[in-house]
């Protein structure tokens, strides 16, 4: 499938849309607490063990990006999407069985495995065209897509406790809304498919600079830099932060105030998980955006260093004032999701527009690491404090603090970040196209 290039006359504004129609369903997964409870209680699972699906998913997301990044550049965002349409779909489908049949490998196989191969191709399908239509104003662009994903939960966190709430919570309602999930999913990323195209030319726009201007650095070149890993723990850190609110967010906030006054009841809680979409959505465009006028290590201090403060806030006094505890869990979900739309855009910066959706793909192993350190600490801590008989906020005090070390050292890792040192760099973006013509890279 050859990518699609633009007819003269297209409008690069049509191309935001077309890759938030793959990002606003995959962003699905950021959903995945709502289905935890009755997972929990159909198929007798531990939180530990609910959460795995979701771990699998975000593992293979990076993986897939990982590995897959090479070819996406090469084939271009339509086979990008349209892999990731037929993944994401096909996991739900599968999970749809094993829920219907009981058997909960069949869930993880699907969700997880199969569905977060959909994640990883899906999620950077659109970021090297994004950065080529818009290379005045790469972090915006991103941002505009990125958000998508982020914001999929604010949709899906509703429309999935609505389809609990009509088919039921047991077996055969989690299948049946696995199903119309899949579907549905399915259709709205087709979307994207048959709109998507790319640049004519190195200039999409005219009165904009090259997206090929100042540095650039192969991808195989850009893994042999401290700058990489550098980014690659910021990003972890970030990650792990965020996801570990973000995947126990409704039976989180439930625990916190369940001795209150004004207990958590379970639609308030997916309530709670929409709200956390719209900050981690809302912090995509602003935050990412807001990197573009003071900088991309700027903004990583205020994501670590403020995220810190915020996780402090509620370890030591969330429990006592519900608006506290959300106001502080949505900043920190604001950074998460600014993490990652502004991690792009930070590539772009120190290696270049040349093989920035490769890049992007390896560093996004980091969001595997992550997607299994966030939901283990919480849910592992968690299940062994209430095993030792503790109850509400105590099951989540020590993970706090443990999150509040990891984004200290993330912070450090990026005051590390320089310059590319020149022998990294590629002669001239014109010898960078021929190299990538000449010497294709393994993914």
């Amino acid at each position: 499938m050859s990518p699609p290039v633009a007819p003269p006359g297209w409008s690069r504004w049509l191309v935001p849309p077309a890759a938030l129609s793959v990002h606003l369903s995959i962003g699905q997964a950021y959903a995945w607490s709502v289905f935890k409870p009755p997972l929990e209680s159909a198929l007798g699972l531990s939180g530990t063990q609910s959460a795995l699906p979701f771990q699998l998913g975000i593992v293979m997301l990076g993986l897939s990006a990982a590995f897959g990044g090479t070819l996406v550049e090469r084939n271009g965002p339509r086979w990008a999407m349209t892999v990731a349409l037929v993944c994401f779909s096909s996991g739900f489908l599968i999970a749809a069985l094993g829920a219907a049949t009981e058997q909960y490998w069949l869930i993880v196989l699907g969700y997880g495995f199969v569905g977060g191969t959909g994640l990883g191709i899906g999620y950077i399908s659109p970021v090297s065209t994004l950065i080529k239509w818009f290379p005045d104003r790469p972090g915006m662009a991103t941002g505009i897509a990125i958000m998508g994903f982020g914001g999929g939960a604010l949709i899906a966190s509703p429309w999935s406790a609505q389809m609990l709430k009509s088919f039921g919570s047991d077996s055969s309602g989690i299948a049946l809304a696995f199903l119309v999930h899949g579907l549905t999913y399915a259709v709205f990323m087709t979307l994207g498919v048959l709109l998507v195209r790319v640049p004519r030319g190195e200039k999409p726009s005219a009165s904009g600079p090259s997206a090929l201007d100042g540095v650039q650095v192969s991808a195989r070149g850009a893994v042999r830099t401290p700058q990489f890993w550098c980014l690659w723990i910021v990003l972890c850190m970030n990650v792990t932060a965020g996801i570990g609110i973000l995947e126990k967010a409704a039976p989180m906030i439930t625990d916190f105030f369940a001795d209150s006054s004004t207990p958590v009841s379970v639609s308030a809680a997916a309530g709670f998980v929409a709200l956390l979409s719209a900050a981690n959505m809302a912090g995509r465009i602003g935050w990412s955006s807001t990197s573009d006028l003071i900088g991309r290590k700027n903004i990583y201090r205020v994501y670590l260093g403020v995220g810190a403060l915020m996780y402090g806030l509620i370890a030591w006094l969330g429990d006592s004032s519900k608006p506290l505890f959300i106001l502080a869990a949505l900043v920190i979900l604001s950074f998460y999701g600014g993490g990652f739309a502004t991690i792009p855009a930070y590539l772009k910066d120190l290696f270049g527009a040349y093989q920035v959706g490769a890049i992007h793909g390896r560093l996004l192993t980091a969001w595997s690491t992550a997607g299994v350190l966030g939901p283990l600490i919480v849910n592992w801590i968690a299940d062994h404090q209430e095993a030792a008989g503790k109850h509400g906020s105590s099951l989540y005090g020590l993970s706090f603090l443990i999150m509040i070390g990891l984004l200290a050292v993330g912070f450090v890792a990026n005051e590390f970040v320089r310059p590319v040192h020149a022998r990294h760099h590629i002669p001239a973006p014109r010898e960078a196209a021929d190299v990538a013509r000449q010497q294709p890279e393994s993914a």
